[in-house]
């Protein structure tokens, strides 16, 4: 079978593709025929050596699947059921979704939601499940439609496009932050109703300055996460998930201690049960609505151009591989 493997190669591993024997799969007792998978910025930091993310070698890359089940060894699942795989080191310390087949345990498995095709499970992918828990999240902490503008950071990338979807589907008054020039017309096709430059989060670095957002969304940490705390309302909430723009921010605690704001952190490596109840809800009341609009399909002998436009910041939301085309 085809398969992108990266190698025991320079600093970090280097890919390519390949041909595969089935039989080289990571351990698992359910081979799934994998119909799509999505295209991640940290798969291509793996593909490219980019970063200390393989922890084996040789590894099928790829961070997410969506497929069926070709066989099982577990009475759970049955030949032809389709599932959605990711999370337990997918991409990182087993074999991942850039294959024609996968084997995996049956305990990692998620059947597909009603109300999901296979194409919009990997169109959301990991991504999805990222922002509908980040979404989730901030409203178990009080975040509601009522009480203000949100604002979501880094908006044309994947987690970014797909909670400006679900977001604005829930009735919130979404702004929407980017450096890409020329990304208005793409993100208020989201649902948007304001899109902003990166130069607007500018300001006097005070420990406390005029409050803004009622709840935001970030993927790029570092100054922009520092601004974002400066700039909440009393009670706001963040979701962060990203440090496109650095690891590390200054900061202080007024904002924590005078207006009661919020920082929670997004992990999607959950227990099985709540990655499922996630995955319903993005089947249901967390849809989003434009996900044709938000995800490309490509061929698989794509994935290293890809792997660059990603890198090079290239890529507006959402890139899955689809091994229907030829």
């Amino acid at each position: 079978m085809k398969a992108y493997r990266v190698f025991d190669e320079g600093k970090y591993g280097s890919g390519r593709f390949c041909d595969m024997d089935r039989e080289s799969l990571d351990a698992g007792n359910v081979v799934v025929r994998i119909a799509f998978a999505s295209v991640n910025y940290k798969d291509a930091l793996t593909a490219r050596g980019k970063a200390r993310i393989a922890l084996k070698f040789p590894l099928v890359a790829g961070i997410d699947v969506a497929g069926a089940v070709e066989t099982s060894a577990d009475p759970r699942f049955k030949p032809g059921d389709p599932v959605i795989v990711h999370s337990f080191g997918l991409g990182v310390e087993h074999d991942g979704g850039y294959a024609e087949y996968g084997r995996f345990s049956a305990d990692w498995l998620i059947p597909l939601p009603k109300g999901l095709s296979l194409f919009e499970a990997s169109a959301l992918g990991v991504a999805g499940h990222t922002a509908a828990l980040a979404v989730e999240l901030m409203e178990l902490n009080g975040l509601a439609p009522a009480n203000g503008r949100v604002l979501v950071n880094g908006a044309t990338g994947g987690v970014a496009s797909i909670a400006i979807d679900i977001l604005a589907g829930r009735g919130y008054q979404v702004v929407a932050m980017s450096g890409k020039a020329g990304a208005a017309e793409y993100l208020k096709g989201l649902g948007a109703q304001e899109v902003i430059g990166r130069a607007d989060a500018a300001g006097k670095e005070r420990p406390l300055e005029p409050p803004l957002w009622a709840g935001a969304v970030d993927s790029v940490g570092g100054a922009q996460l520092a601004w974002l705390i400066r700039r909440m309302q009393r009670g706001g909430v963040i979701g962060a998930f990203g440090n496109a723009g650095g690891a590390e921010f200054a900061g202080n605690v007024l904002p924590f201690i005078l207006r009661g704001v919020r920082l929670i952190g997004v992990n999607v490596n959950n227990p099985l049960a709540t990655m499922q109840r996630i995955w319903e809800r993005l089947a249901g009341d967390l849809k989003p609505r434009h996900l044709e609009r938000i995800a490309q399909r490509i061929r698989f002998e794509e994935l290293e151009t890809t792997f660059d436009d990603l890198l090079a910041a290239r890529v507006t939301g959402r890139r899955v591989v689809d091994f229907s085309l030829g």
